[in-house]
């Protein structure tokens, strides 16, 4: 069974970032978790940086998010929130879901918030976006790379290049995935 990994608003914000993880997820190289929660707060986010897009396109976003990646949303966990202890209260809510969920990682922009020694009872470990997906696409090369290829293939306005992709990964912060994905460019 692949790894289950809870995913921050911090790494749903972003469009590549979001986009490339629902691609790998939805190849199953992991099983995204994430909570009604942290979809308000990744949508909100970028209603507020983004007054150009509408609403109604935000939440697009959000269904066919679900659409693609089933079983997902985690619900059901609250009563943990008050048990738990991190630096910021606020961010109680998602170590509650990915332990409802049965999560071993947080994948989040924000480690310094989930301290391994919070983490550790739950055996739950916070990794930041691209040591995350540089390691899947290490443990999974066949599927990770199809997974790629099928995100840069939704790119229409503008299409992208094998090579301009994978400079747009770099540019949102997936310096080693972009790396790793050079050696792989003509299959993308």
């Amino acid at each position: 069974m692949s790894v289950a990994a809870f995913l921050d608003a911090s790494v749903l914000y972003p469009a590549t970032l979001r986009s490339v993880l629902m691609y790998i997820a939805a190849a199953d190289a992991f099983r995204a978790l994430w909570s009604d929660a942290v979809n308000h707060e990744w949508m909100v986010a970028l209603a507020r940086d983004r007054p150009d897009l509408s609403p109604s396109a935000i939440a697009r976003v959000r269904a066919l998010m679900e659409a693609h990646v089933a079983h997902a949303v985690v619900s059901g966990y609250e009563e943990i929130i008050p048990t738990l202890s991190l630096p910021d209260p606020d961010d109680r809510h998602v170590l509650a879901a990915a332990i409802h969920g049965g999560a071993s990682v947080i994948v989040t922009a924000n480690v310094k918030d989930f301290p391994a020694e919070a983490l550790a009872p739950y055996k739950i470990v916070a990794q930041e976006p691209d040591a995350f997906v540089h390691g899947l696409l290490e443990a999974q090369p066949q599927s990770g790379v199809a997974a790629f290829a099928a995100d840069r293939a939704r790119l229409r306005n503008p299409a992208m290049s094998p090579t301009e992709y994978i400079a747009s990964l770099e540019r949102a912060g997936l310096t080693a995935t972009a790396a790793a994905l050079r050696v792989f460019a003509a299959e993308l």
